[in-house]
């Protein structure tokens, strides 16, 4: 089979490889159809790592796929072969005090697809995958909406770890695949009226179109604007960018008792915060991580604003053509929101 491979920084190379074996009664191998490429694989194709996650060549990143179940291991029941699923990246063990607590996502022994240290990625013609990381399709749903669905998730999680949101006012500071997908979630939730900041031309009218009521590049004062239109400032702020600007301009957004979600992923080591007014306004802050048990509520997504989750996508490439999509996303170019690379078309 085929498999795409990170060789260097900004380096990626199209090998060979042997068909994965089932060796697990409860694996199954997966053909894999699209794989919708993620800022955080591009961290590692451009800097090789994510904070303490650092490649160790040769690495195959890409977690957000959908496929065909192509054979399953004796004590699969949750799928069979032939069935198109949608993929949850997460493999944790199920036994540790996090599964148990209910936070599989921060499972001590969580191997993810695409991380370091924990997992290859899915950027293969095959893949094996546990069957418990499988959700079968909706009849009507493609395999490049099925990659779809983890981004969706998150954003799924954000809101929902936001509490509640019906008739909230909402800001959203970057509006990639990630800040869209916590928009779409924010309005399924109730939000009356959000706010969005992003450099990016193509995404700041694409998060109007999907229901922003203000876009704004940051060259002027975003505060100030936001701060005009809501004097009483935002129930809840998402920091979608892994930014410090965005940090503190999140801060100052917010209103007494209000919430900064924190979901994008910085680049540096450490950030800081204006203590006096997140201290004399009690602002709560809340980290994002990934996803937990939001599958279900990315799918809800696609069938909730389906013309909008579609036109996500935005460019499609073919395996050969991988690194031209991977430097696409870098770059932002060309009105890219989100990336799909084909193996094996639906």
């Amino acid at each position: 089979m085929r498999r795409l491979l990170l060789t260097g920084i900004r380096q990626m190379a199209l090998q060979d490889a042997p068909l994965p074996a089932i060796s697990s009664p409860h694996d199954v191998l997966i053909r894999v159809g699209a794989v919708g490429v993620c800022g955080s694989d591009v961290h590692y194709y451009t800097t090789g790592r994510i904070g303490s996650q650092v490649v160790q060549y040769p690495f195959a990143v890409g977690h957000e796929f959908g496929g065909v179940i192509e054979a399953i291991g004796t004590a699969v029941t949750r799928v069979r072969p032939g069935d198109r699923v949608a993929v949850d990246p997460a493999m944790p063990c199920f036994q540790c005090d996090q599964c148990r607590a209910g936070r599989c996502h921060t499972c001590r022994k969580l191997r993810f697809l695409g991380c370091p240290g924990q997992a290859e990625g899915c950027l293969a013609d095959f893949i094996i995958m546990p069957e418990t990381s499988c959700f079968p399709l909706a009849p009507y749903h493609t395999l490049e909406q099925a990659a779809l669905i983890e981004p969706l998730a998150i954003g799924a999680y954000a809101a929902k770890r936001a509490g509640e949101l019906k008739g909230a006012c909402v800001a959203i500071l970057g509006c990639g695949p990630i800040g869209l997908s916590v928009l779409l979630a924010a309005r399924q939730a109730g939000a009356v009226r959000i706010f969005v900041s992003e450099p990016v031309a193509a995404r700041r009218d694409f998060a109007i179109r999907c229901g922003a009521v203000f876009g704004h590049a940051p060259t002027g004062n975003l505060v100030n604007e936001i701060m005009q239109c809501e004097p009483l400032g935002m129930d809840v702020v998402f920091e979608c960018c892994g930014q410090q600007s965005a940090l503190d301009q999140s801060v100052e957004l917010l209103k007494p008792g209000g919430r900064l979600m924190i979901v994008g992923i910085p680049e540096v080591e450490h950030v800081s915060f204006a203590i006096d007014p997140l201290r004399r306004r009690e602002i709560g802050i809340q980290n994002i991580r990934r996803q937990n048990e939001c599958v279900e509520a990315g799918a809800s997504l696609l069938d909730a604003f389906p013309e909008l989750t579609n036109a996500m996508i935005t460019h499609r490439f073919p395996p050969a053509r991988a690194q031209a999509a991977f430097d696409l996303v870098a770059a932002c170019r060309d009105g890219v929101i989100k990336a799909m690379i084909h193996f094996n078309q639906p």
